[in-house]
């Protein structure tokens, strides 16, 4: 075997692995589209290789080479709705589509023209520069990107340039050979296959390491979050919090945090069921959060209990966010319920004091939710700083009404 065919070869088995991987990713989750599609156009590419080494086998013919040539473009093609899949970017079928038909009659016509044509050269490996250029270009619209994002982004442009490339160094590695048959017994097939080999490994490894990072990321986003409201449970909302302290404190900004509690709800389950008390912790879950800001921080953090994080706020606007969320919630119809059945809240509210962890945070917020609880339901109350206010030595938490 030849060295170009034993590229080819391991391109082929290479190839096959690749998609496995994909199609593993997409199976463990299988609402990830983007992971299918990529196993799909490295299975065909697993096609393209096996025509290659059929052609060098048992001869060339135009058939052969058109199927070979539509097949890598069909495998990019794939490839390209799954990184568009993967970014939320647009498919273009259409250029993509155009592309795909102009190659397949364009390659149909080159092979009347001489193998070492520059121009001929050209002409074939420009569907293979645009379709991996297209893929760049999807990754550099996606909204958000993170560093490996970006180094996926050069991988797609260099893989894009060196099929660009292979016509200017054609002469360089003595020409592709007086048929499609001896192609891979060049010096140039060797350099062409192992080169694309390279970039081909490298745009796959890396977009494994996205889709796995996002599979962890977004297990780990299940992990700490409370599935019935769908805020964070107690454990993220306490992670979440103490980073946001810590962003609080580097920016020099005040953070305030809200305690609510729902009222009589064990009197809703025991009147209503179960399912009815659900359908209330949803609603006022759904919504805190409509009104929280992107920046803040909410999560259920008890059976009714739920926290409100609010960095940037201090204590006075903090009360009046509460207080809103009381007189609004408190209008709230619960589907599945009597239209005039109405439920309230009760809330405590705390400024943090200067080096206060989350949890002295939320030790002093509870105490003013349970003044605001013992002082008959649907109210807010305040907790003073740890240091006391208002003559209370105790730091007890005092209503500023």
């Amino acid at each position: 075997m030849t060295g170009a065919g034993f590229i080819l070869t391991i391109n082929m088995f290479v190839a096959g692995l690749l998609a496995a991987a994909f199609m593993a990713i997409a199976a463990y989750d299988r609402r990830r589209e983007s992971a299918r599609w990529l196993a799909l156009g490295y299975a065909i590419g697993v096609a393209n290789f096996l025509l290659e080494l059929v052609i060098a086998t048992v001869g060339t013919s135009t058939v052969l080479v058109l199927a070979s040539y539509a097949a890598l473009l069909a495998a990019f093609t794939a490839f390209n709705v799954g990184i568009a899949r993967k970014y939320a970017v647009p498919v273009p079928w259409t250029i993509m589509a155009v592309i795909f038909v102009a190659s397949l009659v364009g390659c149909y016509f080159l092979q009347d023209m001489p193998r070492e044509s520059f121009v001929r050269m050209l002409l074939y490996q420009s569907p293979y520069f645009i379709m991996q250029a297209i893929a760049t270009g999807i990754v550099a619209q996606a909204k958000i990107r993170a560093p490996v994002d970006n180094v996926l982004m050069v991988l797609l442009a260099g893989s894009a340039l060196q099929f660009l490339s292979k016509p200017f160094l054609l002469a360089s590695f003595g020409g592709t050979g007086a048929s499609p048959d001896q192609y891979v017994r060049t010096d140039y097939a060797l350099f062409s296959q192992s080169m694309g080999t390279i970039f081909a490994i490298a745009v796959a490894l890396m977009l494994l390491v996205i889709l796995v990072r996002d599979v962890l990321a977004e297990a780990d986003t299940r992990s700490q979050t409370d599935t019935l409201s769908g805020l964070l449970n107690r454990g993220g909302f306490e992670t979440r919090a103490a980073r946001a302290l810590l962003e609080a404190d580097r920016l020099g900004v005040p953070v305030s945090l809200v305690i609510s509690d729902l009222d009589h709800f064990k009197s809703i389950n025991d009147s209503f069921g179960h399912a009815a008390g659900d359908a209330v912790i949803v609603t006022f879950a759904g919504f805190l959060r409509s009104a929280m800001a992107e920046h803040h921080v909410a999560g259920r953090v008890g059976g009714e209990e739920f926290a409100v994080l609010l960095p940037g706020t201090n204590l006075v606007a903090a009360r009046l966010f509460a207080e809103g969320t009381r007189n609004a919630f408190g209008g709230l119809m619960v589907e599945g319920l009597p239209a005039t059945k109405r439920f309230t809240a009760s809330f405590g509210v705390a400024e943090r004091a200067k080096g206060e962890t989350i949890s002295d945070l939320m030790g002093r917020a509870d105490k003013a939710l349970y003044l605001a609880k013992n002082s008959g339901r649907d109210c807010v109350k305040i907790a003073p700083r740890p240091s006391g206010r208002r003559g209370d030595d105790k730091g007890a938490a005092i209503s500023l009404v």
